[in-house]
């Protein structure tokens, strides 16, 4: 059946308008915009989509960037008979699904959206999934504001979606002009946008975002193009109703009763009972990969010291054989964060994301919305440039894997700028997150096969240095939420818990002071969140003392969330952090500045059972 266009736009714009009138809030005049763009994108033949399977793997995926005009988003499947009456005029009730930006909530929602100049980056992450790793023809669509283009990380988006040469993502920009205070940028100068997009490798395409005829030959063309495409819409916000069209002081504003019924007047004629169809997609099979073959294990025979971020490595290449929805992406660091080894075993499931953290954070979201599993690596301190889009994952259900090496001034000579010690506190901010701080490969390796098996965002933070084994090959009692008490006796006078480098810091400090006749008791708290309680309120109960030892600032780190944990128990904890501006030098100075190390711990010690 073919659609009346120009009928379902008019009834698109009168829900827009009457459910931000119910609701007394929400973004008409940027729903009005773009209205005749997802009319004709959704009706109109060009996108494909099962509304009654909205996860099935081969349906395009319409991402909202400009997340604010969600009444449209409503709308448009209200208009194909998916949303009721009744559940528009629910808009931004607490009991309502539509809330005033998509979420996942609502089930044709791809990604919560409402952060500004993320979503490019999110599709970039379905696009890859679909041309690379399941290889399906689905298309991924992404509504763009004009204001969200000043947002440095869609730059970002643009220039991967080059360089991967995806011609299945298609951008659509809404340059209606005014932002939330006035003019944009560049207002409605739309060469500037399309001189823009060029320089960044994409095919441009300027069109009347209100003539359905220029946006039918937009889709159509863009369709056929071999590179990433981004269609330039020229559109008047508020477009319909005359007394707010393309003015200012309108965004983010509802009409009152009176004033949508002013507006009603003036759309014309409302045919509810005509119901939009959607095409809908080819049934076509995923692309099951090639499980490469044996690869390189852990030298932990030899029993020699290795780093972390090095077991990291490993871990991945354990992983790929063993998980097909595992992928692997970086930021220009794999040859430090030991990334780079899945390249020679299973480069078709690495990503290059160069120095562009912001971005990788958004493709990670956006693969792991296809249902794949990304770990995705740099130094941790650069995770903290990204700590936006890391938050808004965890309201999109992301299931990514984020990995921080070089923590803490243990990194040594590099200097402060390359020292991870808020990154901790940033990943414990994050609702429902999983921090992990191993202390060794053995541990690592087993933490990295409880993330990838754990549904939900997961940070693991790696050490630059090389260490000693703490376990076994052969000890696999590593379990998110959980502890290790790794040295302990009935004579135990503090309990230090630590995890990570200062374990082993710890572990010093335990020999020595046993070769002296004092017992300690020491925690390896690999598991910073969740927490495991029940061991640290029993070495509460147990020994006169707490010790926490960091690499980290002590605002949100390990010594807080342990304090937390025993607040109504009758115990003292002593947090030993970093508290100096730190500086370059080797990293044993700097662990002894900080007051962080096997001589300070002991000091401390002594001075609480003194006491």
């Amino acid at each position: 059946m073919k659609n009346n266009l120009e009928q379902l736009a008019r009834n698109i714009r009168y829900l827009s308008i009457l459910s931000t009138t119910e609701a007394g809030s929400g973004h008409p005049s940027s729903s009005l915009s773009a209205v005749d763009l997802m009319a004709s994108l959704m009706f109109g033949g060009h996108f494909c989509f099962d509304l009654d399977d909205p996860q099935y793997h081969n349906n395009d995926r319409l991402i909202f960037s400009k997340g604010h005009a969600s009444p449209l988003y409503y709308s448009l499947f209200a208009v194909a008979g998916k949303v009721s009456l009744d559940e528009m005029k629910s808009l931004r009730k607490f009991d309502s699904n539509l809330e005033g930006h998509p979420t996942l909530n609502f089930p044709y929602t791809e990604v919560a959206t409402g952060s500004l100049g993320q979503g490019l980056s999110v599709g970039v992450g379905m696009a890859i999934n679909a041309k690379y790793l399941d290889k399906l023809p689905y298309r991924t669509y992404v509504l763009l504001g004009d204001s969200e283009m000043a947002e440095g990380s869609n730059w970002e988006a643009m220039e991967i979606a080059s360089h991967y040469k995806l011609n299945n993502l298609i951008g659509i920009i809404d340059v209606n002009r005014l932002g939330q205070r006035g003019e944009t940028l560049h207002g409605h100068n739309v060469k500037i946008y399309k001189e823009k997009v060029e320089s960044f490798g994409w095919k441009a395409i300027v069109a009347d975002g209100h003539n359905l005829k220029e946006i039918d030959k937009a889709f159509t063309k863009a369709k056929t193009s071999d590179k990433p495409v981004m269609i330039i819409a020229k559109t008047i916000k508020g477009k319909g109703v005359s007394f707010i069209e393309d003015k200012d002081g309108w965004h983010g504003r509802a009409l009152s009763p009176e004033e949508a019924k002013k507006a009603y007047e003036e759309l014309g004629e409302i045919k509810l009972e005509e119901i939009g169809t959607v095409e809908l997609p080819e049934r076509q099979d995923v692309m099951v990969p090639k499980m490469p073959d044996t690869v390189a294990v852990m030298p932990i025979e030899t029993k020699e010291k290795i780093a972390t971020r090095e077991a990291y490595g490993y871990g991945l290449l354990e992983l790929v054989q063993n998980n097909p929805n595992v992928v692997v992406l970086d930021a220009e660091a794999s040859n430090s964060t030991h990334a780079d080894m899945i390249k020679q075993v299973a480069g078709d499931r690495f990503f290059e994301m160069f120095i562009a953290e912001q971005n990788m954070a958004g493709v990670a979201l956006g693969l792991s919305r296809r249902g794949k599993i990304p770990f995705a690596s740099t130094f941790a301190a650069f995770w903290t440039r990204a700590h936006d889009q890391i938050r808004m994952s965890q309201y999109s259900g992301g299931n990514v894997k984020f990995v921080g090496s070089h923590a803490g001034v243990s990194i040594g000579a590099d200097g402060a700028s390359q020292m991870a010690l808020e990154d901790i506190g940033l990943f414990r901010s994050l609702h429902n997150g999983v921090v992990l701080y191993p202390s060794d490969a053995i541990s690592t390796q087993e933490l990295m096969k409880q993330s990838a098996n754990h549904n939900g965002n997961v940070f693991i933070r790696t050490t630059r240095a090389a260490t000693e084994y703490v376990y076994d090959a052969d000890d696999t009692d590593f379990r998110i939420g959980g502890s290790r008490v790794v040295q302990s006796s009935d004579k135990d006078a503090v309990t230090v818990v630590a995890s990570g480098i200062t374990l082993h810091e710890a572990l010093k400090a335990y020999h020595e002071l046993k070769r002296q006749g004092i017992f300690i008791r020491v925690i390896d708290l690999y598991s910073i969140k969740p927490i495991d309680t029940e061991t640290l309120h029993q070495a509460a109960e147990e020994t006169k003392a707490i010790i926490t030892v960091e690499d980290h600032y002590p605002e949100g780190g390990l010594g807080e969330a342990v304090t937390a944990c025993l607040a109504g128990q009758d115990v003292i904890v002593h947090i030993l952090a970093v508290q100096k501006m730190p500086r370059s030098g080797k990293p044993a100075e700097l662990l002894a500045m900080e007051e962080i190390d096997a001589d300070a711990i002991i000091k401390k010690i002594k001075q609480i059972i003194i006491l």
